[in-house]
């Protein structure tokens, strides 16, 4: 009854996210290049050999930069909706598997569920995986938390959550007005307080693991978020996901207790 998760990066440099059950799992994103794809998955000890299928949430450059190249040279199913397709994602015909929001997705022992979400893209998507009665969700590059995110946010046993910018770093930082605007607009992304509403409001009592993700680099610093975090987090292994490094894979079991348990997988169960 569990799944494994990790951050392969996470942030406007690249975005790409695992989640497997031991034997198949998919990819939330490919934004960094097919080559640290795999240089960063065998640092983790995970095999590309599980990896079933990408899932694409929007084509901004730092969530597709590496799909061409990857789901050509392992062969593997790009889900991704018509809408995000059409704006010049280049992915081999033959790999293109075109689903709609609301959709609920079987690959082999996982189903991975989309929703729509607010961000300025063409038909930008949050995912959740679910397989061995455990809930993971990857809810990034969100303008606000809709009804839909925190229902889904609900359900988790684990999340990567967006805090992407601290609100008085990103008013005073360097960056012009219309930028400023577009982050924090509705339509870009969640600052760390309201990613902690989210969680503080919606957290499920079966969740055991959060990873904030999506920091910006000028916007945010991983202290201050962890700061913020620190009084609300009980028992939930509240961290990280980098910008710079992989995570360590996490071990989320649905049957554990309250108290979070952080497992690195071995070798040997990914083959």
């Amino acid at each position: 009854m569990s799944l494994f998760i990790a951050s392969l990066n996470s942030g406007s440099n690249g975005n790409c996210y695992y989640v497997g059950n031991g034997k198949d799992a998919v990819l939330i994103d490919a934004g960094i290049s097919c080559r640290e794809v795999e240089r960063r998955m065998r640092l983790l000890d995970l095999s590309m050999r599980t990896v079933r299928a990408v899932f694409i949430s929007h084509e901004h450059t730092d969530h597709i930069r590496g799909i061409t190249a990857l789901s050509r040279r392992y062969q593997l199913p790009v889900y991704i909706t018509a809408a995000t397709h059409d704006n010049r994602v280049l992915i081999d015909k033959h790999l293109i598997v075109n689903f709609n929001s609301g959709d609920k997705i079987d690959v082999e022992g996982l189903q991975v569920t989309a929703f729509a979400k607010h961000h300025d893209a063409n038909d930008p998507q949050s995912f959740v995986v679910e397989g061995n009665g455990t809930t993971i969700g990857v809810f990034t590059d969100i303008g606000i938390a809709c009804d839909q995110l925190t229902y889904h946010f609900s359900k988790c046993h684990a999340a990567f959550l967006e805090a992407n910018y601290d609100i008085e770093m990103l008013e005073n930082g360097p960056y012009p007005i219309y930028l400023k605007n577009r982050i924090r607009g509705g339509k870009g992304h969640l600052s760390n307080c309201q990613a902690l509403e989210v969680f503080c409001s919606h957290r499920p009592a079966h969740m055991t693991h959060l990873l904030l993700a999506h920091l910006s680099k000028d916007n945010n610093d991983p202290g201050k978020a962890l700061e913020l975090f620190a009084p609300y987090r009980n028992d939930v292994n509240v961290s990280i996901a980098s910008r710079y490094e992989p995570s360590q894979v996490y071990h989320i079991n649905a049957d554990s207790s309250h108290t979070s348990r952080v497992k690195t997988v071995q070798a040997s169960l990914f083959g």
